[in-house]
């Protein structure tokens, strides 16, 4: 079972493996209360991309396709984390966005359940 959870939100054992799915580490998060067990930058959207999306939901439908195309051309890493999900029972996509629904952990999550 894949799911998606902020940071910001209280650890729970039944979160799984937890995966840090941001490119960069968030504010105010020490790395002992985050319980993160995988900073997995490579599967996060470029620089490029997250700093032309700015979280703006105008965006978002643009958005989500070009990180598709960025996560069906990132192979490693897709393979990566097919292989975290037959490892682990349950996988928690960690992010730091304030927006819940218009971020790159909904996209991955998606895109995740079809393979």
């Amino acid at each position: 079972m894949i799911k998606i959870k902020r940071i910001y939100e209280k650890y729970s054992p039944d979160d799984g493996f937890r995966i840090l799915i941001d490119r960069l580490w968030p504010r105010g998060v020490s790395k002992d209360v985050a319980h993160v067990d995988l900073w997995f930058r490579e599967i996060a959207p470029t620089d490029h991309l997250r700093k032309w999306f700015s979280h703006d939901p105008k965006k978002w439908e643009a958005f989500k396709k070009k990180y598709i195309k960025e996560l069906k051309e990132n192979k490693p890493s897709l393979d990566k984390i097919k292989d975290l999900k037959k490892e682990h029972r349950n996988i928690t996509l960690i992010f730091s966005a304030k927006d819940e629904q218009h971020n790159n952990a909904v996209v991955l999550s998606e895109f995740l359940h079809t393979l």
